[in-house]
């Protein structure tokens, strides 16, 4: 007599879905598991060209810290004058703020000077530095005047023009009118405001002031730029 086979369980285990959106997400897993790729882990390439640009702006760097002195006039200009100096790393720009009578606001602007793109020297072989004071009233009214320094005996800046303008509308628009060539005016004229720009504070120690930051920030600058130039190479 035959015997009944005893039913034996699948050695693989199973799983039913109990309805056709479950089936579907079965069938997407099953396939996901089987076409699942491989991790590979990177690593980063080292270039001997750019290991060599990371040793050299590292000494570069380091000859730049050991010869860098802030230049003396920065702190006691300063601490003499009333203004407040603004200036941000990684950026060109330089500043100078005050107020003055019935809230009248003075800035002095002005760039780091590259010794490879220096404007112009004066007749004295220094740099000259463009820096512009521009003079707004509460009420709206400005006037912006474009000078340079220089290192002359009679006159330690030059103007080059004068605008004036009756609303913060009028100086922002780029087709405004800038003003005739400051050598064109009176001779009074170009007196008076001479006068009225020293009695806004612009002397020989601020342009003293300018000439020095504007060679100091390229320098700083400079040597911030080898820092991340050292990083970049790494």
């Amino acid at each position: 007599m035959a015997m009944a086979q005893e039913s034996r369980p699948s050695s693989s285990l199973s799983i039913q879905p109990t309805s056709p959106a479950m089936a579907m997400i079965f069938r997407a897993s099953r396939i996901a598991i089987r076409v699942a790729p491989r991790l590979t882990v990177l690593r980063p390439f080292a270039s001997p060209a750019a290991t060599t640009v990371s040793k050299l702006a590292a000494q570069e760097a380091q000859h730049e810290k050991e010869q860098y002195e802030e230049p003396a006039i920065v702190k006691q200009f300063l601490k003499d004058a009333p203004w407040k100096f603004d200036e941000k790393a990684g950026e060109v720009n330089l500043s100078l703020t005050r107020e003055v009578a019935e809230k009248t606001k003075v800035v002095v602007e002005w760039q780091l000077s590259s010794p490879t793109d220096m404007p112009e020297e004066d007749e004295e072989g220094g740099p000259s530095v463009p820096f512009t004071i521009t003079v707004t009233k509460p009420s709206g009214p400005s006037a912006v005047f474009y000078c340079s320094t220089e290192r002359g005996e009679s006159h330690r800046y030059v103007i080059g023009n004068v605008s004036c303008y009756a609303s913060d509308e009028e100086a922002n628009n780029q087709a405004a009118y800038t003003g005739p060539e400051f050598e064109d005016l009176d001779d009074k004229l170009q007196e008076s405001f001479d006068e009225y720009l020293a009695e806004l504070g612009l002397e020989e120690k601020m342009c003293d002031f300018i000439d020095a930051t504007a060679s100091d920030k390229e320098q700083r600058e400079y040597a911030r730029w080898l820092a991340n130039l050292q990083k970049f190479a790494l």
